[in-house]
């Protein structure tokens, strides 16, 4: 069993694989938070709540007989707001007096084999009942009737746990959610190092790694996307952890809209963590017997570092996230027309693209924007979901079926939940687009964004891409969202509800996403948000595979990818070749490999040299698939630490083959360079594939590589094969 009850304690105790997670019913049916670590055997563990003595400014309840006990002081399980507890809370409730005041009490439990699905949100799943086992924990405020389930899966398999949270009103009177968060979570000290991933446009998911300090630390996006600024994933390292030693948590959230994470360190040196919907412009309106479900948070601890945390978030989405008919299938390699020809193209060009790329081994052509309404540029007809047949001259059947004629697969671009005001579609509904009375609309990239919200909208899209769809064999669908939510309002919702835009837009889209997938459920669906604006584990439940960024350059996507990697598997990392001349083709192409990899380029403009390199490469893309995209990832120099290489490792389950990529950033000071590489089996050997040397695992990891005569000029980088003997 990897969740116990013990009756005579009242203690809960989940266990993983590599970690313990508990807390108490305590006096009175408080929640409190005893323990998250490193897995142990038994749960004596009722006096972690005690965290020392405190003043009167700390209030206790008169009726805990208790000593020591002050919700303000002690470790919450799920901090309320109002009722004794000033740090941040993770729960906040209006009543129908007028107050805040949220107090939940423990009123029974439940554990099963399993997992729920959650009401109109992704998350992660099951592929047999007996991979988790699930805790629901029923609490209610007692004077306003809210009823709030706080739920526990276990990954005993993973060292992971996932958290999410019901409200129901079961009262007779309405009430109002203000904030909602999907988990807490107490730590008795504040040595750890907070990391996450922030950015913006072409530069996505940089590692932030600063230590904690008294008061709230936070991350939020309020854009109504996750967003390039900051992902919706934080991680606590002990402060003496590394890549490859001591514990790490790390905590992710499975949605795609506004979110927020906050991080407060009090006077007693203890730390909280609260992680869920941004309660900023939220707000949820309950009548009798409604209720509100949270998106999912995934939990994750580590004993082996940071690395350790990674590889068990690769493992837990590739296995429990990413779904469908494509999760463990070979991708097509594909090239995409944008950075070839943004607009400006024909049927005519389309093909001869398709015709270069079939020489050199590509599988699959995809025509990115421009193709519909009568789009020449940015300015006009998203939302015209036809053919611009002055483009395709013989129509999108003529040129899909040219384009199979070769052998290849066909795949088209599409921005759904978009609309131009030089649209048809504009024209005949303009209160279809995000709006509130009496304020002029923002405009972002010559557009305006549809109201997901509402049915009958969702209802056009669909219609407009299933009619499409459905008349042509469309192999792989780019589904983009290039700008962010402003004027926030929905035409159809009334004032009470109308901080409930955000959420059931980004529903709306949900359920959109959902039903495209199941009409057609062997087409390859990849995700974008100009790049990696929606670059979050909510959109890789819809789509396998998401476009990393818009910046193709092999040395800014490093910091890119290695950043990405912190909790995100690789084969869902869009990664191409594009015609950036900043190195040579083959450093972008051993870039990109990390990735799903294609290519981004005018195969008419490429010179034969480059064209029988590309043909190398895709060897290597299939030679080297299983290891890169199964295997387990190593980072073993950072581009965030170090300022002339990037280095990584992959290695496949079996500890049988491992693959070395360097990559020179800038000219080292020094030439001298010693590689050790990691997560081999010491008693093998692996022949090294390139000059036919035979090293031990221990040696390679231990002793490592001197790889000193290995060009290190700008932009240089190479690949090492090692197979086992």
């Amino acid at each position: 069993m990897s969740i116990s009850y013990n009756s005579e304690k009242k203690i809960f105790k989940l266990d993983t694989s590599g970690s313990t997670y508990a807390f108490q019913v305590f006096d009175e049916n408080y929640l409190i938070h005893l323990y998250y670590g490193a897995k142990i055997p038994d749960d004596n563990l009722a006096s972690m709540y005690y965290h020392g003595g405190f003043a009167s400014f700390s209030p206790s309840n008169e009726k805990v007989e208790t000593e020591g006990f002050s919700p303000d002081m002690c470790p919450m399980e799920y901090s309320c707001e109002g009722a004794g507890d000033f740090r941040v809370s993770a729960l906040a409730i209006l009543n129908s007096d007028g107050n805040n005041v949220t107090d939940v009490r423990y009123t029974g439990h439940k554990i099963y084999n399993g997992k729920p699905e959650i009401k109109g949100l992704p998350s992660l799943y099951l592929n047999s009942e007996s991979e988790a086992q699930t805790l629901e924990v029923y609490t209610i405020d007692s004077t306003t009737g809210a009823k709030v389930t706080l739920i526990y899966t276990v990954f005993e398999n993973y060292s992971a746990i996932t958290r999410s949270v019901i409200v129901e009103n079961t009262s007779e009177k309405t009430l109002d959610i203000e904030r909602v968060y999907s988990c807490c979570v107490e730590f008795p000290q504040m040595n750890y190092n907070m990391m996450h991933l922030y950015g913006k446009w072409y530069k996505e998911r940089s590692l932030q790694v600063r230590h904690l300090a008294h008061g709230i630390q936070s991350i939020v996006s309020k854009r109504g996307s996750s967003s390039h600024y900051h992902n919706p994933f934080v991680a606590l390292a002990d402060d003496k952890a590394t890549e490859d030693f001591g514990e790490v948590y790390g905590f992710n959230l499975v949605y795609s809209s506004n979110f927020s994470a906050e991080i407060e360190v009090d006077s007693s040196n203890s730390t909280r963590l609260i992680m869920g919907i941004n309660p900023e412009s939220f707000g949820w309106h309950l009548e009798k017997d409604e209720k509100f479900y949270s998106p999912e948070v995934v939990m994750v601890y580590s004993n082996e570092g940071i690395g350790g945390m990674s590889r068990t978030f690769h493992d837990l989405y590739r296995n429990n996230l990413i779904r469908g008919y494509w999760k463990n299938k070979k991708r097509p390699i594909l090239i995409n027309s944008w950075e070839a020809c943004y607009f400006d193209f024909d049927d005519d060009k389309i093909v001869s693209f398709a015709e270069r790329a079939k020489e050199m081994g590509i599988e699959m052509l995809v025509m990115d924007d421009g193709w519909f309404g009568e789009r020449n540029d940015d300015t006009s007809s998203l939302g015209d979901w036809f053919v611009n047949e002055k483009k395709l001259k013989g129509g999108l059947g003529s040129l899909i079926d040219r384009v199979r004629a070769l052998g290849l697969k066909f795949g088209i671009w599409y921005e759904p939940e978009m609309i131009s005001p030089e649209s048809k579609l504009y024209k005949e509904h303009p209160d279809w687009c995000v709006h509130v009375p009496n304020r002029d609309k923002s405009i972002a990239r010559q557009q305006y964004v549809l109201d997901m919200s509402r049915k009958d909208v969702r209802d056009n899209i669909f219609d407009q891409i299933y009619g499409l769809l459905s008349k042509y064999p469309v192999d792989y669908l780019k589904w983009d969202f290039n700008r962010n939510i402003t004027e926030a309002g929905s035409a159809l919702l009334p004032p009470e509800r109308q901080k409930e835009f955000f959420h059931r837009f980004i529903l709306g889209t949900y359920e959109l996403m959902g039903r495209i997938t199941a009409a057609f459920p062997e087409m390859l669906l990849e995700n974008c948000s100009g790049g990696g604006g929606r670059f979050d584990p909510g959109m890789l439940s819809f789509s396998p595979q998401i476009w990393c960024s818009d910046n193709t350059d092999p040395i800014e996507r490093l910091t890119i990818q290695f950043g990405s990697s912190m909790c995100y598997p690789d084969l869902c990392m869009g990664a191409h070749v594009s015609a950036c001349q900043r190195t040579g083709i083959d450093t972008r192409a051993n870039v990109a490999l990390w990735g799903t990899f294609g290519y981004e380029l005018d195969p008419n403009k490429m010179s034969d040299e480059d064209k029988e390199a590309v043909k190398s490469q895709i060897h290597n893309y299939h030679k080297f698939y299983d290891v890169i995209h199964n295997g387990d990832l190593y980072r073993i120099i950072s581009p965030f630490e170090n300022h002339y290489r990037a280095v990584w490792q992959f290695v496949s389950k079996d500890k049988n083959k491992a693959l070395l990529t360097s990559v020179v950033m800038r000219r080292p000071e020094t030439q001298a360079f010693f590689v050790r590489l990691k997560g081999l089996d010491p008693l093998k050997y692996y022949k090294d594939e390139d000059n036919g040397e035979v090293y031990s695992g221990a040696l390679l990891m231990n002793a490592g590589l001197n790889l000193t005569d290995t060009d290190c000029s700008d932009g240089s980088s190479f690949i090492k094969y090692f197979t086992a003997q």
